[in-house]
């Protein structure tokens, strides 16, 4: 038997207006001229333009005013028939954010910079180019069908991972023709005489041994090469360099100028360059060093001045003083340009909330981080977390993780996101917290100063951070290694 009863819940919202701010504070520079241009254009009581205080107060007055006699509209977005409560966010919602994990935030996890499309060259793509060879070829319509059929299923990076057998069925089904896998084979045959060399090869062997054949040296370190990847394969890969010099019976030097050639040779031909776009990053900030003295600025593109259309105003007064407010029409009216009014009063207001939050975030970094921001001098940087941030503020964690997320400063010496200035701490003999990043950087010069015929395996590089000062476990070694993507000591190895 269902039981009917009343509960009373208390629960935190978020307004419209505060939902809004949310959505700008996060959104680069390179997207807020678009935000904004997206906004001018549904809304036709905005404008850019500086706003004269005099107008400014005036319009505030008199907008009072008109909520005393016609009521507050201010709690309908502009939207039509969507009313604040659509719009209304737990605090909780507000409170996750998926990016913030463990409130560390590390210098390698990059942000996700969407960053404008700009304008590059008309090129010829990959595809265009095999067709293009293709047609040279004066084959059979047959033929020609096969080796379309093939290009189209070649992967980004120029591989045919897909089996002869599935494209014997994909031309029977889409070109109703039907072919035998040996027709297949004939064509890819061709194909694979392509250029770029190493095309349309199956597996990475098949690509390398293409490109070597394809070689006008007819010398014997190419042979050689050739017989290391046909005979040796696997011990190539695993850099197995005296197993594969047994084998084959050859000197140090015999393998040394095998191997010089292979590593030389493109592992993927498709991948040409000519078919991504080019993205510019255009920073939030710009921080200049002035005679030791830090000044910070928003990028211009930041601060757009936006304000109120005047017309608007005007008629909503001119509606207000000839209607009374039993006119059902002049009501509407009121509401509609009322609605538009405050829709763009909450945006500048937005906007402006957004760029004081930017600048005391970012203050408050240069503030701690202070030493690296005069010189950029990576040693100098110190640990810090988003709790770091918040708490000098006083603002909450996922703000600064919004405000941190795909945002980036310019300095005297480069470019950096915000995620840059966050790493978690690593203690020392003597009991001083440094940063992540120092230990990375000292990692890495060992691995640039080893000997790369006998590398540094983990167990070393932990031992010699060790007595360098730093507390580190070997799994810490590995992991920091796998994020500057530096591979295994064995992969390392060189002749």
């Amino acid at each position: 038997m269902q039981k009917i009863g009343l509960n009373q819940t208390l629960s935190q919202k978020l307004s419209p207006q505060q939902i809004q701010f949310i959505k700008l504070l996060q959104i680069p520079t390179v997207e807020l001229r678009s935000r904004i241009e997206e906004e001018l254009e549904i809304n036709p009581a905005l404008e850019e333009g500086r706003e004269e205080e005099d107008n400014k107060q005036e319009e505030d007055n008199y907008l009072d005013d008109i909520n005393d006699e016609y009521g507050d509209f201010s709690e309908y977005d502009d939207r039509e028939g969507d009313s604040k409560d659509d719009y209304d966010m737990s605090l909780d919602e507000y409170m996750y954010d998926e990016d913030l994990g463990d409130y560390s935030i590390y210098s390698d996890n990059n942000g996700r910079d969407d960053d404008k499309d700009m304008p590059i060259a008309m090129t010829s793509s990959l595809m265009d180019n095999l067709l293009m060879q293709l047609s040279f070829l004066g084959l059979e319509e047959q033929e020609k069908s096969i080796g379309k059929q093939i290009i189209g299923s070649l992967d980004n990076d120029g591989y045919l991972r897909r089996k002869i057998e599935a494209i014997v069925n994909d031309i029977a089904f889409s070109q109703n023709m039907e072919v035998d896998e040996d027709d297949v084979y004939q064509v890819l045959h061709k194909i694979q005489y392509f250029d770029p060399p190493g095309i349309a090869a199956r597996d990475l062997k098949e690509c390398l041994m293409i490109q070597l054949r394809r070689k006008d040296d007819d010398n014997y370190a190419n042979e050689t090469a050739i017989r290391i990847l046909e005979e040796t394969f696997e011990e190539f890969t695993k850099k197995h360099y005296d197993k594969i010099q047994k084998k084959l019976s050859i000197t140090e030097k015999e393998l040394k100028d095998a191997v010089d050639i292979v590593t030389k040779l493109n592992p993927k031909p498709g991948d040409t360059g000519t078919d991504f776009i080019k993205q510019y990053i255009i920073p939030d900030f710009i921080l200049t060093n002035n005679n030791n003295k830090l000044e910070l600025s928003l990028n211009s593109r930041n601060a757009p001045e936006l304000k109120i259309n005047r017309k608007y105003a005007e008629m909503l007064d001119a509606y207000a003083k000839a209607q009374t407010k039993k006119d059902k029409n002049a009501k509407e009216a009121i509401t509609f340009v009322k609605q538009k009014i405050d829709a763009a009063k909450w945006f500048i207001d937005a906007i402006k909330q957004r760029q004081q939050t930017l600048l005391r975030t970012m203050n408050a970094i240069i503030e701690y981080q202070y030493e690296f921001f005069l010189d950029g001098d990576e040693s100098k940087f110190k640990p810090m977390i988003l709790k770091h941030i918040a708490d000098k503020i006083d603002m909450d964690i996922s703000t600064i993780s919004r405000v941190a997320n795909s945002k980036s400063i310019q300095t005297d010496f480069g470019i950096f996101p915000l995620k840059y200035f966050f790493s978690e701490g690593i203690s020392t003999d003597t009991g001083e917290d440094v940063s992540s990043r120092e230990v990375k950087n000292t990692l890495k010069e060992m691995v640039d100063k080893e000997d790369k015929r006998k590398p540094l395996s983990d167990d070393k590089l932990e031992k010699l951070l060790q007595q360098k000062g730093y507390k580190i476990a070997r799994r810490t070694v590995a992991k920091y290694r796998e994020q500057l993507n530096i591979p295994v000591a064995r992969l390392r190895k060189e002749l």
